[in-house]
């Protein structure tokens, strides 16, 4: 039996056996192996996927395209053919194409990618205020539904940029997608209560711990989500984890308190390739822990389904 196995297990019966074996889970390890690049370990996950279920937090990766030179991260070529591979692992069909900070303002390569995926994939671009109406009319009909503003790994955007983008992207029924530490959430509060656009948060919200969800900027965002401004993407559980893998107990805690408190304004995210990460996560335990973090089938089905056809305009799944 290998670690990978092992982990898994220790991680499901520690934290969560019975809320995936209520929401329909399949049995780990017999479905056929996948190996997926830029993922750890090959088992399907425990967890199956309704039809319909979206990725909305990935990247891809094309040494075709420049890097950007304020770039601080430089993965290698992580291609649309290799995340179908975790698409294929994993269960889901849809997936939301983010530009990384590595092209800075350049979307060709997120463009490329809609353009291969096709119908089931939607895309965030990354703009500055130099942007025309017309690009980004045109990105709007090439399949980008909102902008990123990556302020942890910074070059491309700043925060002067946020409320006069979010004004003329609302116009297009977009939102402005926010990556940044909590701690410069609570600093840009009363610019948050002014943005016209919808904000979708990055990564739980980027709360440090151990503090998670007593740290201020949690308040933040569940007042933006109560006045329905607001998401909240359920992603990169190891970014800000203190406890680390398999179960990530502490991000586990806060992704379980934001479903507590408003599960219909929650999507979630793979973040694969894991640019961050130089030792690889395994994408069937992230998976896994949704059967953690959202025990009710009805509401997985909610986050990863009904949601992301609200923010991001899928049809709807049959």
């Amino acid at each position: 039996m290998n670690r990978d196995r092992i982990g898994r297990r220790a991680m499901l019966q520690g934290a969560g056996t019975l809320a995936l074996a209520a929401g329909g889970a399949t049995i780990a390890g017999k479905a056929q192996a996948q190996a997926v690049p830029w993922s750890a370990g090959t088992e399907r996950p425990a967890l199956k996927a309704p039809a319909g279920a979206c990725d909305c937090h990935m990247h891809i990766y094309d040494s075709r395209f420049p890097v950007a030179p304020s770039a601080t991260l430089t993965p290698a070529d992580a291609t649309v053919a290799n995340y179908r591979l975790l698409q294929r692992r994993i269960g889901t069909t849809r997936n939301v194409v983010v530009t990384p900070s590595t092209y800075g303002t350049d979307n060709r390569c997120t463009l490329d990618a809609l353009a291969t995926f096709g119908g089931g994939a939607r895309g965030v671009a990354v703009v500055d205020a130099g942007v025309t109406d017309a690009e980004l009319k045109r990105l709007d009909g090439l399949g980008i539904r909102g902008i990123r503003f990556n302020l942890v790994q910074a070059g491309a955007t700043t925060v002067a940029m946020l409320e006069p983008l979010s004004r003329r992207v609302n116009r297009l029924g977009w939102h402005v997608q926010l990556h940044m530490r909590g701690d410069g959430i609570v600093e840009i509060a009363d610019l948050l209560q002014r943005l016209p656009s919808p904000i979708v948060f990055d990564h739980l919200g980027r709360l440090p711990q151990p503090a998670g969800t007593s740290h201020p900027a949690f308040a933040v965002i569940l007042r933006l989500i109560d006045q329905g401004r607001a998401w909240v993407k359920l992603s990169g559980a190891y970014i800000d984890s203190a406890i680390g893998p398999p179960g990530y107990a502490d991000t586990t805690r806060l992704a379980q308190a934001y479903v507590k408190a408003a599960p219909e304004r929650l999507i979630w995210g793979s973040d694969w390739p894991h640019p961050t990460q130089q030792d690889k996560p395994d994408d069937a335990i992230l998976f896994d822990l949704l059967g953690v973090w959202v025990p009710d089938e009805a509401t997985r089905r909610r986050i990863l389904v009904e949601n992301p056809q609200v923010l991001y305009g899928f049809p709807k799944a049959a």
